[in-house]
């Protein structure tokens, strides 16, 4: 095997013989450094050749247009000098590039790790809506955005701004250092201010936190649940029993402070609350398709079963057929950015500072299931029609109740209703007509 001086010059000219795959200018310097030239192609390399433990054994250093002789040669020598040392310059370099990778991995595992921990209660809470959105209602999820909400935005209604939401003040903290004595913290200065909503969002919190511990990325931040601690439990303490229902003596009053309201969408809301014993968000987005004025049903959408077929009574079926058809919701409003009612709480203090009665929206629908009492209506009927789940190995799997029968119970109770409050009515041949208030 011929040896020489490489040189620019002889590596430039150094071809592979047409007769042979592949020709070797083997270095008269560094035992083992060779170019390396293959038929048909331009490129040439520097190449190292020895032997490792009584075996041949070729390593490519690079391609002779990056590297320099003596770079070539420096390398050779290194690699010498391992196998000297009794290793195999393959395993040492491929130790070395697992060690690179390793060091790499914990790099970006430290990275991630950082990143991590820098999480805040608002980043994870967004992700966290992203997550569920598919599988809350409208109003759960906008009770969520609420609860977080930064504050400081112009009301449409008042020249108020907003107010921050209850968790708002937790928004920047790390979701690590959200430790029980934080929280507990947050529940003294809220309860103070707003312990009915803290109540909420600290239900809110909690499975929020549930889930953290489930998802991948936060599970090594939340090791444990920080609101479920007895300091918490104690400062905000449990939800005062309501209720407030309009009894058979107000109902004179409260109907005729209803009919007093100028709007007839929000008067026409309040009464159907009342008289159908709906919850409050089925109404406000009731469209015109879901009623069926010819063979009077309400097709409600319920949270419980999906969506439920109610009767439509005489009375409230005159109510809403007068109403105005300004697009597909029939409690309209030409204001709100989702085109129907959102708000009628203002509304439903104006009508009980009038009529002189304490009522709230969802007392109205307490009030329908207490005034069926009256008229002693069968207990599985009146939750039916509310949209109550079935109660009971009969109800659920054994009763099965046809619209007429619905119909006979609810007409009759809207038919007592109004006669309480003093509202005489009567079908007409062309629609229905109110005759008068005795």
């Amino acid at each position: 095997m011929a040896k020489v001086k490489l040189t620019a010059g002889r590596i430039e000219n150094f071809r592979c013989p047409k007769d042979k795959p592949q020709s070797f200018l083997w270095c008269d310097e560094v035992p083992g450094l060779g170019v390396r030239a293959t038929l048909g192609s331009a490129r040439k390399r520097y190449i190292f050749q020895a032997k490792v433990k009584g075996k041949s054994m070729r390593l490519t250093i690079g391609d002779v247009s990056v590297w320099s002789i003596a770079g070539a040669q420096k390398e050779a020598r290194a690699l010498q000098v391992i196998i000297d040392q009794g290793n195999d310059p393959r395993q040492v370099e491929a130790d070395r590039e697992a060690a690179r990778a390793a060091e790499k991995l914990a790099r970006e595992a430290q990275a991630a790790a950082k990143a991590r921990e820098a999480v805040t209660l608002g980043m994870a809470w967004d992700e966290y809506l992203k997550a569920r959105k598919p599988f809350w209602g409208e109003r759960h999820y906008a009770d969520h955005v609420e609860a977080m909400q930064a504050g400081g935005q112009p009301r449409k209604r008042s020249h108020k701004l907003t107010e921050p939401g209850t968790l708002a003040s937790l928004a920047g903290v790390r979701l690590i250092d959200l430790t029980p004595e934080l929280v507990t913290k947050w529940a003294k200065e809220e309860s103070k201010k707003r312990p009915g909503r803290a109540r909420i969002a600290s239900r809110l919190l909690s499975v929020f936190l549930t889930w953290c511990a489930d998802y991948p990325a936060y599970r090594e931040l939340v090791t444990a649940n920080a609101v479920r601690n007895k300091s918490v439990r104690e400062i905000l303490g449990k939800p005062q029993k309501k209720e407030d229902a309009l009894q058979r003596e107000q109902l004179a009053a409260w109907f005729s402070a209803v009919k007093q309201i100028k709007n007839p969408v929000i008067s026409a809301y309040l009464q159907t609350l009342l008289l159908t014993g709906a919850r409050l968000r089925e109404l406000t987005a009731l469209r015109w398709t879901d009623i069926d004025f010819q063979w009077g049903s309400m097709t409600i959408r319920d949270k419980i079963q999906g969506s439920r077929v109610i009767p439509l009574p005489p009375y409230l079926g005159h109510l809403l057929a007068t109403l105005p058809r300004r697009n597909e919701f029939v409690f309209s409003s030409p204001s709100a950015a989702s085109r129907h009612l959102e708000d009628p709480h203002d509304a439903n203090y104006r009508v009980c500072a009038v009529a002189g009665v304490e009522v709230t929206l969802h007392g109205l629908r307490r009030s329908f299931a207490s005034l069926c009492e009256w008229i002693e209506m069968p207990a599985g009927i009146a939750a039916q029609i509310q949209g109550h789940a079935p109660q009971g190995v009969r109800e659920q799997h054994y009763i099965r109740r046809p619209l007429d029968l619905l119909r006979k119970w609810h007409n009759h109770i809207e038919a007592w209703i109004l006669e309480q409050a003093g509202i005489e009515f009567v079908p007409g041949k062309l629609g229905f007509q109110v005759v008068r208030n005795t």
